[in-house]
């Protein structure tokens, strides 16, 4: 994402960041003479005409990590995930590739992203969601044979009239004890069902929260927690993989990638606009979302 100038117009020049090797402290140097991470971003921000605060707002990264960020201090990021996903966030807001560097602060921090962290055990979503009712098929056998002894019950005793009341109905005679054949009943208009939405609300209980997170468009971290800051999750989600989470008052998200994932609060999906590789912190009540 570029504000206010085209990514070639922010991207800093070959020259620019020879200077910027040649004017910074040996100890921000990288052994290949490149300038730092912190370096390049602060250049491209200046270049762009942006300040930390406009940076701030337009990332939603709080202002004291990019000044951090900005002096190659990644120790207020929260580790290595959460540093590659500011760095491609705040590389973005400022017009530049974010690749080259995610690649220099891979060499400089181990040289390749950590493992996936194993999902807790602390808590499993499908728990969370209600059983299909099974059909009783106990019940089902016991009425079906009752309709087969009445059926048969019915057969053997109206055959036993079949001499006299054959006969008469061949010959045209009426039974008196006949009765008129019943008109047929209209049918009644079937009602209206009801709308998805509405089912999906109405099975969500209303006296807590619950959170439905679906790695919809790629393989995200996310991590979970209920009101008493226990973690319900922390984990990676492959794509097309979903948890649900649940409890009385809040559930608080953070989403390592939250352009990959889709969010439904309290049975209704979340509208976001949220770039690809963007960490976002969520918060969500049982009243939540007022617009869905």
């Amino acid at each position: 994402m570029s504000i206010g100038n085209s990514p070639e117009d922010d991207r800093p020049s070959d020259d620019r960041l020879d200077r910027l090797a040649d004017e910074s402290p040996a100890g921000d140097r990288q052994a290949d003479n490149r300038p730092s991470i912190g370096r390049v971003l602060q250049q491209a921000r200046i270049d762009a005409g942006l300040t930390v605060d406009e940076v701030s707002t337009s990332t939603r990264v709080r202002i004291p990590i990019v000044h951090a960020i900005e002096q190659d201090d990644f120790s207020r990021c929260g580790g290595d995930v959460y540093a590659r996903g500011h760095i491609r966030t705040l590389a973005r807001a400022v017009g530049i590739d974010p690749a080259p560097l995610i690649a220099q602060y891979d060499e400089g921090h181990g040289g390749h992203p950590p493992q996936p962290t194993p999902a807790a055990p602390l808590f499993e979503a499908e728990r969370i969601r209600s059983e299909p009712r099974r059909p009783n098929w106990t019940a089902a056998m016991v009425a079906a044979i009752v309709a087969v002894i009445g059926f048969v019950g019915f057969t053997a005793f109206s055959g036993g009239d079949d001499g006299d009341g054959s006969k008469s109905v061949a010959e045209g005679s009426t039974p008196a004890s006949s009765k008129p054949a019943e008109k047929p009943k209209p049918n009644k208009p079937a009602d209206p069902k009801p709308d998805p939405s509405d089912s999906a609300i109405a099975g969500v209980p209303r006296d807590k929260v619950t959170v439905k997170v679906d790695a919809a468009d790629g393989r995200s971290w996310i991590s979970a927690k209920d009101h008493n800051g226990r973690t319900l999750f922390d984990g990676v989600l492959e794509e097309g993989q979903a948890k649900t989470f649940q409890d009385k008052q809040k559930i608080d998200l953070v989403l390592g990638d939250a352009g990959a994932i889709e969010l439904y609060v309290n049975g209704k999906h979340v509208e976001n606009e949220f770039e690809p590789g963007q960490v976002e912190r969520l918060t969500y009540t049982k009243g939540d979302p007022e617009v869905g």
